[in-house]
């Protein structure tokens, strides 16, 4: 059995032994109970008749989780840059940068709407909020963790200060960089429907996954709640092995990593 081969049944077996263990589970309980755990058959049902709902919901988030993501993949590089330049300044602004993350998006989400207003804003500079910090953090420590020999090689042969950044620890710190933009990936599109459901609006049909599983909840279709849950999973997916392919194209020709992975 090739390995290729071996790399899709493992999922496919894993996945068909869930929906099994998910269908006992169902049957197993009361039937005034199973509401609270529909079965996949009913998901997928609610999945076809609410798709276009679904769709537009997911769109939406997916806007804000895209624009969020983006955001601050631009702002942890940049920051990340002058953190590795200065002892100083990473002690001064690291414990700020761990504050920030550590407060919660529905604190955080009413100031967003006074700043900004209810919407794909809001939810665009939550998103940025929870996907910053792993990215700044992985980078930065990418940056300080190059090689010092390399580094002292690079200044026996008098390299300028950006030669050495550009040349030798930003490659370096490539790895750092995409696990940490794996981290944000995949929180990304939870952090984007939180923040739907604590600053979204549904003004001009703008309301993402978050507004409609809230909907969702208070209408008691659960059913269709949880294939608002599998939506986000969809998108966390889809972004995740985005960045997965990014990273292979960067760096499978010389990490080690790929380079064992492909043996």
């Amino acid at each position: 059995m090739t390995r290729a081969l071996l790399r899709f049944l493992l999922p496919a077996g894993t996945g068909a032994l869930v929906i099994a263990v998910w269908y006992g589970v169902h049957f197993y309980l009361a039937e005034e109970m199973r509401f609270l755990l529909p079965a996949p058959g009913a998901v997928w049902q609610a999945f076809l008749e609410h798709h276009e709902v679904l769709a537009r919901a997911a769109w939406n988030t997916t806007q804000g989780a895209l624009l969020g993501f983006a955001l601050a993949v631009a702002a942890s590089v940049v920051l990340a840059t002058l953190l590795s330049l200065s002892p100083l300044v990473r002690q001064s602004l690291y414990p700020y940068l761990m504050a920030l993350q550590m407060t919660p998006l529905p604190v955080l989400a009413p100031i967003c709407v006074i700043w900004v207003g209810a919407g794909l804003k809001s939810v665009t500079l939550l998103t940025f909020v929870i996907a910053f910090f792993p990215i700044v953090v992985n980078t930065t420590q990418g940056l300080i963790s190059t090689d010092r020999h390399l580094v002292e090689l690079f200044a026996l042969y008098r390299a300028r200060r950006w030669q050495q950044i550009l040349l030798l620890r930003v490659p370096a710190a490539l790895p750092y960089f995409f696990t940490g933009l794996r981290i944000a990936a995949t929180i990304a599109p939870i952090g984007a429907v939180v923040a739907d459901m604590n600053a979204g609006s549904s003004a001009g049909d703008g309301g993402g996954i978050g507004f409609q599983a809230v909907i969702y909840a208070s209408q008691a279709k659960y059913p269709a709640l949880f294939a608002t849950a599998a939506s986000t999973c969809v998108l966390g997916f889809i972004m995740n092995a985005a960045v997965i392919g990014l990273a292979w194209l960067a760096l499978h020709h010389w990490h080690d990593s790929y380079e064992r992975s492909d043996r």
